[in-house]
């Protein structure tokens, strides 16, 4: 009898220890998965593909995989769990956290410096043109923001005229509808509808309101939380980034990896870059700190949550503070 509880007990402590053996390597493995970032076709997250490419996440000891998506559906992809954060505009940010989504936006890429337009026909050539006419945009989303706010400046009132919602990569083909006066969207899709209705030009872009529309990397709270060294890392890869675009010595090599992500040729793609204001996180420190305005990212947020409030894409204002975190930038 001795002997068969002996042996029970010693099976007891050898499956024991089995299972503490299989429980510590699986933790390993989910450790161990590459953080999941979603991105898309604008030149302040494409730019990170010159990071994938020259090797720099693996310099930084940091394992990261980038997944390539159309911009609504990465907003969709963070909204399902599907990936750990997403790249996309402050605005943004809080429309997919009021719908159950949030996130923490910890990294500010750059500030649209023209890349946002409100594109129109042939013959208009200003705002007050539109009055009365359709004007297609993806309502809710960043350009329904910039036409907004360029009616403001022309005396309008979005009222004056009727939108029509599209989503973004559909408007180079809706801009040819004969009833479509004009389209709000971003390069290269702006770029594809001008090439597709000759003639037609940008009467309003962000150039004329820098701070409008802010692009971050926003993180959801529970890998932000689980994962803080390796989010830091990232941070740091950012202005590694920034610094081989802007160099005269490195920049044919970083127009040559970006344009070939999105199938256009270095030359095509220069103006896409100079429409877009790549920060340092020297910069971007600057502008994560508090103020009114679009000189900060709390304040350029503000104006995009009373927007949103405003235009119904939600209800109650969000907690702007819970969205924005700049201590995970270098000190």
């Amino acid at each position: 009898m001795n002997i068969s509880f002996s042996s029970r007990r010693t099976g007891r402590r050898i499956a024991q220890f089995v299972i503490s053996l299989v429980a510590g390597a699986y933790a390993a493995g989910a450790l161990a998965a590459p953080l999941k970032i979603g991105y898309s076709d604008w030149p302040g997250w494409v730019a990170w593909q010159v990071a994938l490419d020259k090797g720099f996440f693996k310099d930084a000891g940091v394992d990261v995989t980038f997944d390539w998506f159309d911009y609504s559906a990465s907003l969709d992809a963070f909204t399902a769990g599907k990936i750990d954060a997403v790249l996309m505009t402050n605005g943004d940010a809080l429309v997919t956290g009021a719908g159950g989504a949030k996130s923490v936006s910890i990294l500010l890429t750059d500030y649209s410096n023209g890349n946002d337009m409100i594109i129109a026909k042939p013959g208009i050539k200003s705002l007050k043109q539109l009055k009365g006419k359709k004007v297609a945009v993806e309502v809710g989303l960043v350009e329904h923001l910039l036409l907004v706010d360029g009616l403001k400046k022309a005396g309008m009132k979005e009222s004056d005229v009727t939108l029509v919602n599209a989503k973004t990569n559909e408007l180079p083909q809706i801009l040819a509808s004969p009833d479509i006066a004009a389209i709000g969207a971003w390069q290269p899709v702006s770029g594809q509808a001008m090439k597709g209705v000759p003639g037609a030009k940008p009467i309003y872009t962000s150039a004329e309101e820098p701070g409008l529309i802010y692009d971050v990397l926003a993180v959801s709270p529970s890998s932000l939380a689980a994962h803080k060294e390796e989010w830091r890392k990232v941070i740091k890869v950012w202005d590694r980034v920034v610094s081989y675009i802007n160099d005269p010595k490195t920049q044919p090599d970083a127009l040559k990896i970006m344009s070939a992500r999105v199938g256009l040729t270095p030359a095509e793609y220069l103006p896409l870059l100079k429409g877009t204001n790549l920060l340092s996180l020297a910069e971007g420190k600057k502008i994560f700190a508090k103020g009114p305005g679009f000189g900060s990212l709390y304040g350029s947020t503000k104006v995009a949550d009373d927007f949103n409030v405003a235009n119904a894409v939600y209800k109650a204002p969000q907690d702007i503070d819970s969205y924005l975190d700049g201590s995970y930038l270098p000190k």
